[in-house]
């Protein structure tokens, strides 16, 4: 072998391994963060087409009751997770699926500081785009989805509740007043330029269908875009069916807050 070919070959072999180093991890990734001095998990999805050179968007998740807990994985056996797992073409995004603890619910503190502080880690760690950012969550996370949007309005280009709703059942029961207000309140706090599309089981024996129904004629009160789905004899599960629709994401990623006029909080 002539010195110069040798000298390529060589080159070669010290070149590959970091390149191969500097190939990006993709799929489920584990990952924690600091809040009030407690350490919690949580997961994000990075497309496999994951790259630095562009901004992405970038979707948070929040599970219902059934996933709460401290291993940082249980959250992602259920809707939006489940949905890319089945097709991860259809989510050209990064998915920040925060875990909330037992005996919370999303709307408490800390629980809602950890959900946007997932988010804000994760939006800077993978080029979040922070016009392009999109809040949705099914059941316990529907309810989460409507505080997160309603404490920081004009930061979330679109959101998705499913089977969620305002006031919680054992609220309604006892005719106690909602933390977040009204469902005008809840609205007027959101305002009219967020776009918003509801999903709702008209059978749902946990979540009742009524809370969705006031959610989308108060949104609509306020002249925006607002997209209600009610599934006939469908019951709690609603999120499988929602998740699966063939327009949602497509609609979701189309939005963005440029040009809204609301500046991020």
């Amino acid at each position: 072998m002539g010195k110069s070919l040798l000298t390529l070959f060589v080159f070669c072999l010290l070149t590959a391994n970091p390149a191969r180093a500097r190939k990006a991890e993709t799929g489920f990734l584990d990952r924690s963060i600091n809040v009030r001095g407690i350490e919690y998990k949580y997961q994000v999805y990075v497309p496999p087409d994951w790259s630095s050179r562009k901004k992405w968007p970038i979707i948070l998740f929040l599970h219902g009751s059934g996933e709460r807990g401290d291993d940082g994985l249980l959250q992602t056996a259920v809707g939006l997770p489940v949905a890319v797992r089945k097709d991860r073409n259809r989510v050209p995004a990064v998915i920040v699926i925060p875990q909330c603890r037992k005996q919370f619910w999303w709307r408490d503190a800390p629980m809602d500081e950890v959900a946007i502080q997932t988010l804000e880690a994760a939006q800077k760690e993978f080029h979040g785009d922070l016009q392009r950012t999109y809040l949705t969550g099914l059941s316990m996370g529907g309810y989460g989805t409507w505080h997160l949007a309603a404490k920081f309005p004009g930061r979330f280009a679109a959101i998705v509740p499913i089977c969620g709703g305002v006031v919680r059942p054992k609220e309604l029961d006892n005719k106690e007043p909602a933390p977040d207000g009204s469902y005008e309140e809840v609205a007027k706090k959101i305002g009219s330029g967020t776009p918003v599309w509801i999903f709702h089981g008209d059978q749902d024996d946990s979540v009742p269908v009524s809370e969705s129904r006031k959610m989308a004629a108060a949104m609509k009160e306020l002249g925006g875009e607002v997209h209600y789905t009610e599934y006939p004899g469908v019951g709690h599960n609603s999120w499988d069916t929602a998740y699966a629709e063939p327009e949602l994401l497509t609609w979701m990623l189309a939005k963005s807050t440029a040009g809204s006029g609301k500046k991020r909080k």
